[in-house]
């Protein structure tokens, strides 16, 4: 069940790098990379190898190609690294909030809002698991985004 949730959002997101020359923006930009980590370290841990491969499969995603390498690589790791209960140079809790307040800034474009939803799912589950905390977290933030979570396989 998982895996076809991962499985579903893949097969969008490859619709995602034609879809997302309309989204060009940065609000576009940073609630998807602020919804990949929140999926990403839903399971209370990311070590340096699984942060190494997640940020390699975000520099070589087509959907996020449109955008500037560097940039996208820069604003990933700073998600990561904010979120990581492993950081002692963060709050998490302030963190999740603030990824949460990013994006937030396209619930009311609806298009945007599934493209965020479906590309983080298909980002937190790059490393080939999706488990109950990180669907969780993708319920989480659909509901944020105003979306219904069954279009997205999560309930």
């Amino acid at each position: 069940m998982l895996s076809n949730v991962v499985s579903r959002a893949k097969e969008t997101v490859s619709d995602l790098k034609t879809n997302a020359q309309k989204y060009r923006n940065a609000d576009f930009l940073d609630a998807a990379l602020a919804a990949s980590a929140l999926i990403t370290v839903a399971d209370g841990s990311i070590d340096a190898e699984e942060k190494k491969k997640t940020i390699v499969f975000v520099q070589n995603h087509d959907a996020l190609s449109i955008f500037d390498s560097a940039e996208v690589i820069r604003k990933f790791r700073d998600h990561l690294n904010n979120l990581d209960p492993d950081n002692p140079d963060t709050d998490t809790d302030l963190a999740e909030i603030s990824a949460f307040s990013t994006i937030g800034k396209v619930k009311k474009k609806d298009d945007q809002a599934r493209m965020v939803l479906r590309l983080a799912i298909a980002i937190g589950g790059a490393d080939g698991e999706f488990d109950e905390k990180e669907k969780a977290m993708a319920l989480k933030i659909a509901r944020e985004l105003g979306l219904d979570p069954a279009e997205f396989e999560l309930t």
